[in-house]
Order: structure tokens, then sequence, then C-alpha cells
């Protein structure tokens, strides 16, 4: 039977800030949703802060799925991230958060840009950085604020010029990707060996020295970009060991096939070291737990909006997979929790965000409008996230470019509130999944619901065309 696609949106959203407006910041606005009235194009050059002007602090781990958050109800049993679930307990966890494009690369881009991988031009871990592309930090700067880079860059064409940002830390190690131990840093251009350090605790470590050293009449933008839980999967010493023993049941059968773990370790080069390297994975998401908590201590969250996300989800075995890329719910759902004056608490909202997004709410909540080329193509979160109720998207378009050498076929894929549909740029029929009754899309109903297939490709042509123009999603 066809299921029709669906069309229902949230009705009722509680939390202390529900009388915001719907508006959405679109580049031209000049009144915002989140309480702070927009200047006109162009910004303000004054560097005195308004009283009511928040501290931005973005978080984004790397290759961390969204139900690896213990509070998330689809977390499985063994997890603890006491920290996060704190942190999700005083403002905002949104569970139907996604990327655009499952990768390191293009994700980040994306975050900093707020346009897709084929309009910022990143599509891979091969594509050059452009260095005359605009980023967030550009408006903030002009409008007073000081802006801060610290963690994983990992996008070619060397180190960026990156404009609008006083502080810029980045590690060179491992192609760009670091390492978990004794990590050399590139701090404001200058390497700097890091020993006895461990990453996640080191990043965070010099977050907490850029805040302090803040002026308190200037807010402030920070951007901490995690290598964690990145492969090579290395906890910090205290926790190496701590899963060992647990019951890992939960994992999908598919985890323990010969393909999957023949995958995985042509891969990593090891050799039948799978459930070890997931043990190791949730032991170093336990490691970057703490480092969370430590930095929220030291934070006035009176004054500062927090956003805590990923660059794309991971793989463990699902659809005999293992790692990214894919446009699965593994790979392109993340976790998404937001705290701050401008955020009301306990609001759960359902709706479809992605990571073109997170550029568009932090100006909003400056009340900063862009001012320049290349409009961030993402929406502005503040209205969703203070408890507010606006008309939003239906559905987004996914993107993987191909990314050598990885054997994984170029795709795009529309998902809507209920449904998955892929199309891969190669032999490869079309797939569609009703995410609601399958939600972790096991049962392919292209034969199914033809109707329902066809009305989607018809909903993919038209995202890719919006998408490619350059046009608000």
């Amino acid at each position: 039977m066809t299921t029709p696609l669906s069309t229902s949106r949230r009705t009722v959203m509680t939390g202390g800030l529900a009388g915001l407006g719907a508006a959405v910041l679109t580049g031209c606005a000049t009144e915002g949703t989140g309480g702070h009235p927009l200047p006109v194009a162009g910004g303000t050059t004054s560097a005195t802060r308004r009283s009511d002007t928040p501290n931005l602090i973005v978080i984004i781990t790397d290759d961390q799925r969204w139900d690896h958050l213990s509070v998330s109800p689809s977390a499985p049993a063994y997890l603890s991230t006491p920290a996060l679930d704190a942190l999700a307990a005083q403002g905002a966890r949104c569970d139907n958060a996604f990327v655009t494009t499952a990768l390191c690369s293009p994700s980040r881009a994306t975050f900093l840009t707020g346009l897709y991988a084929r309009r910022h031009g990143v599509q891979n871990n091969l594509t050059r950085w452009n260095a005359a592309q605009r980023t967030v930090f550009e408006p903030l700067a002009e409008a007073g604020y000081d802006c801060a880079f610290i963690g994983k860059w990992h996008m070619p064409g060397g180190i960026p010029d990156l404009r609008g940002v006083n502080r810029f830390v980045t590690f060179t190690a491992q192609g760009g990707q670091g390492q978990y131990f004794d990590c050399p840093l590139l701090i404001d251009g200058v390497m700097t060996e890091r020993p006895g350090t461990y990453i996640s605790e080191d990043l965070t470590t010099l977050a907490l020295e850029w805040i302090s050293e803040r002026p308190t009449d200037r807010p402030w933008c920070l951007f901490l970009a995690h290598k964690a839980v990145h492969h090579q999967f290395e906890p910090p010493e205290h926790l190496r060991g701590a899963m060992d023993g647990v019951d890992l049941s939960g994992l999908p059968p598919e985890a323990f096939s010969f393909m999957t773990t023949l995958d995985r370790n042509v891969w990593e080069g090891t050799v039948l070291g799978y459930e070890r390297m997931y043990r190791r994975y949730v032991e170093t998401l336990m490691g970057l737990d703490e480092q969370v908590g430590r930095l929220i201590k030291e934070i006035d969250l009176a004054r500062t909006n927090v956003i805590y996300t990923s660059d794309n989800g991971y793989s463990w075995g699902e659809h005999v997979i293992t790692g990214k890329r894919w446009a699965y719910e593994e790979n392109t759902r993340v976790p998404f929790l937001a705290v701050g004056p401008d955020i009301a608490k306990g609001t759960l909202p359902p709706e479809l965000i992605i990571n073109a997004d997170v550029a568009p709410t932090l100006l909003e909540w400056a009340g900063v409008p862009w001012g320049g080329p290349g409009v961030p193509q993402g929406r502005s979160l503040a209205a969703l996230l203070a408890g507010s109720n606006p008309v939003w998207r239906e559905d987004f378009l996914y993107e993987y470019f191909l990314d050598f050498p990885y054997n994984v076929p170029a795709m795009q894929a529309a998902r809507t509130n209920d449904w998955l549909y892929i199309e891969f740029e190669s032999a490869d029929r079309p797939q569609l999944f009703d995410v609601r009754a399958d939600p972790s899309t096991q049962h392919d109903l292209m034969d199914d619901s033809p109707d329902t297939a066809r009305e989607l490709a018809a909903r993919l042509a038209a995202l890719r065309t919006r998408v490619a123009s350059g046009a608000s999603v």
C-alpha cells in the first residue's frame, strides 16, 4: 500500500521564550526572532557589547552518530555520557538533526558557511577550500565579536587565512586528522609541540585559555572542532579498557558478519579487531564527554549560547557498512544539543534541521546580518530553539560526491519527515524507506510503493535544482 507523504508539523511547543516570532533570517531581514534587533546591512563596527548580546560556542565532534548520546531514546544501554546528558537537560535536544554530506570536510565547510557542498565547493576530502569563501566569522567580527577556531580544520588547500578569526589553532599531523596523543598544534601560524597531552583535553584547555583572555565588554564566538571520535579510536589512558567485557548485544547482527569485518579491517589494516575498535570508540566518546563537561562548567551559560553536534554519523555494521558517506540514518543523523539564554529548557523540536542551519542561527542570536555574498542556504534555528513554532522545511537534500579511494557511489537523497529516497549515480537502482515505520531502513519499498517513489523522485529533482541555484532550503 502506498503511504502519502506527511505534511504534519509540530503544533505545540513549550518554553519560557515561546512568544518569539516565526520569522527566519534570510540575509536581508532587518528584524530578528531571537530578541535581538538586527542592524542594517553591513553590520556595526562598534566593539561595545550590548547587555543582551550572547557569546557563542559551536562544539563539533567527529563521527558521532546521533544515538551515541546516552540521553537519546535510542542509545545503547551500556553508553554513559553524563556531561552531555546534563547539557541536554539544561536546554534543547534535537533528535532529528542531519548533515547534508556525511563526510568530514564538506560537512565542516557547511557549518562555517551555511551552504551546501555544491555551493561552497568542498565536495569531498580532496577538494580545496576556496580562500575567498565568506564564513560566519566575518560578519560576526565586523559587528564587534572576537572569534576563534580551535581544532580540526581538515580541508585541502593548506592552512587558511581565515578572515574574522583572531585565534586559529589546528593540527597538520596525519593529513590534518591529528593524533590523539602528543599532537603538535599550529597555533596562530606557529607549530608547537605538545608532549604529554591528549587531544580532547588539550583542545579544551586552549579553548578555556582563549575564553579567559576575552575582554568583558566584547562578545565572542568559538568553534571548537574536536578530533574525537574519529578513527583511530584512542581513549585517554584512564578510560582504556573501560568497555572490555561489556555486552555488545545492542550492535546490529551485521556488525559481526564476515563482510563487515573484512571491510573495516582492510581499511584499517588490522586483523579482525572489530569489537575492539567499537569498544575503543565508546571509550573515546566517554573521554570527550568529560572534556565537554569541563568546558561547560567554566562557561557563563546565562550569557552564552552553546551548540553541540557532529560532522557526520557512523555505521557500525548496519547495511553491512562500517564508516560513513552513505545516505542512511546512521551516517547522516547526528546529535544536536543547544543551551543558553536564547534556548528554552526542555525543548524537543521534531523538525528536520541540517548543518547548514548553524551559521544563520549564530547570526540571528548575535543580531548580525550576513552582509556579503554567498548568503547561507540554511535557516535560523533561533525560533525553534526558543520554543516557538515557525513554518519549517519538510524535506532536505542529501548529497555525496566521489571521494578517492573509497568505493562508495556518488548519490543524492531526499529525506522527508517520513521517507528516505536515494538515487545513485551508477547502475544501482534507487532505494525507498519508510523511516517512521522502519527507522533502521532495512526494508526497501521501491516495489511496494511506486507512487511514493515517483513523488519522491520529483521532490529530489526539485531539491537539486534549488540547492544548485543557491536558494534557501
